[in-house]
C-alpha cells in the first residue's frame, strides 16, 4: 500500500527506549480521493518511530466496498523496506515493477522487498465486498537497504492450542517458522483467542513487541487494550502474557531494537534528507520522461523504480517535499 498523504511528513527515526508497556493510539488517515478509504495508522507516531524494524502500521476495515469504493492504489515507488500485506478479509491484486502478479488473500502473506528501488499497484478485486486487513512496513538496515527487489508469498500452517490458534508469517513463535526472507530478526504472526483464553507467549527476550488488536478486548502483562490499538512491550521479558475478555484477533510484531537512524517520507525510506529527494526525483523523471526500453516484446522502464506490467493505472506522482527539514523523530 502507499503512503497516499498529500503533504506527508519527512521523519527521522530511531528506536525508542525499552521497558513497560506503551498503549499507542490509533489515527485515521484518509487514503485519497472523494470516497477516501480510511486507515487506522498507529505508527509512526511522534513519539516512537519504531518497534524492531517495523516502520509503519496501517489497519483498515472491515470495509462494505460499496461504500467505500474498495483499495485501488495506482503504482507508486519503494526504496529500503519492505511491505507485509496481510488480509482478515477480502482479496487484493498485486502487480509490482520485477513481474510479480499475485492475489492477498486472508491467511496469506505477501512481503515485497523494495530494497534500492521498486514500484507496484495494489487493487481489490470485483469480487471483494468487505475489505479489512494490515499493511505493514519493514525498514531495512544499512547492509541490505539497497538489495535487489523481490517478492515473495506464503501461507502459514495454523498451530493451535486450547482456546488459541496463531499462524506464523514471519520469524518463529509457538514452535512454527515462516520461510519468508527478512534482513534483520523478526516477528510476525495472527494470533485468535477465544473469550476467557489466558495464555502464556515464550519469546526473545532480545525483542520488543507491538500487539495490534483488531477484534475484541485483551490484557497484554495486565494492561487492557482495545480495537485499533497498538501495545508496545520493550525488551526483556522472556514471555508475554496475554487474557482475552472476549474473542480476539491481534497481530503480534517484533524484533530487536534496529539500531539505526533512518529518514522515511511518503513511500520512501534513506538516511538523509538529500537521499529523499533524489529518489522523489527520480521518480518524477521516471513517469513524466516515459525512460523506457524493450525486453522480450515489454515495456520496462531504464530507471531504478521498473515499470508494473499489465496496470492500466497511471503512476502516482509523488507530493510536494517539504520547504524545510523537520524535527528529529526519537
Amino acid at each position: 500500500m502507499s503512503n497516499l498523504d498529500e503533504r506527508p511528513e519527512e521523519i527521522v527515526c530511531s528506536e525508542g527506549a525499552p521497558g513497560g508497556i506503551e498503549i499507542l493510539p490509533p489515527r485515521e488517515v484518509p487514503l485519497g480521493g472523494p470516497r477516501a478509504m480510511l486507515v487506522r495508522r498507529t505508527l509512526p507516531q511522534r513519539h516512537r518511530s519504531l518497534i524492531g524494524a517495523w516502520c509503519f502500521v496501517d489497519h483498515y476495515g472491515p470495509d462494505d466496498v460499496a461504500d467505500s469504493g474498495g483499495m485501488s492504489v495506482a503504482p507508486h515507488p519503494h526504496t529500503g523496506l519492505q511491505t507485509v500485506s496481510w488480509l482478515f478479509t477480502g482479496e487484493i491484486r498485486h502487480r509490482d515493477s520485477v513481474g510479480t502478479e499475485a492475489m492477498v488473500r486472508p491467511g496469506e502473506v505477501n512481503l515485497m522487498t523494495g530494497g534500492r528501488g521498486i514500484s507496484h499497484s495494489e487493487v481489490s478485486t470485483p469480487e471483494t465486498t468487505v475489505l479489512h486487513g494490515a499493511q505493514l512496513w519493514v525498514a531495512l538496515p544499512e547492509a541490505s537497504r539497497d538489495a535487489p527487489p523481490a517478492f515473495e508469498h506464503h501461507v502459514p500452517e495454523p498451530v493451535q492450542g486450547e482456546g488459541w490458534e496463531a499462524r506464523v508469517f514471519l520469524g518463529s513463535l509457538l514452535g512454527s517458522t515462516s520461510p519468508v526472507t527478512t534482513h534483520t530478526p523478526l516477528l510476525g504472526a495472527e494470533i485468535l483467542l477465544e473469550a476467557g483464553t489466558t495464555m502464556r507467549i515464550d519469546v526473545d527476550p532480545s525483542f520488543e513487541h507491538g500487539l495490534l488488536l483488531d477484534t475484541g478486548t485483551v490484557s497484554l502483562a495486565g494492561h487492557d487494550v482495545k480495537p485499533g490499538e497498538l501495545a508496545h512491550a520493550g525488551t526483556g521479558a522472556d514471555c508475554l502474557d496475554l487474557t482475552a475478555y472476549d474473542d480476539a484477533r491481534l497481530l503480534l510484531l517484533g524484533g530487536p531494537p534496529f539500531g539505526e537512524s533512518i529518514v522515511m517520507w511518503w513511500n520512501f525510506v534513506g538516511r538523509t534528507h538529500e537521499e529523499i529527494v533524489d529518489f522523489r526525483q527520480q521518480w518524477q523523471d521516471q513517469i513524466t520522461d516515459g525512460d523506457t526500453v524493450v525486453d522480450d516484446g515489454q515495456k520496462v522502464a531504464a530507471g531504478r523504480f521498473g515499470i508494473v506490467v499489465n496496470e492500466p493505472l497511471r503512476p502516482i506522482p509523488a507530493p510536494a517535499l517539504p520547504n524545510a527539514r523537520l524535527k528529529e523523530r526519537r
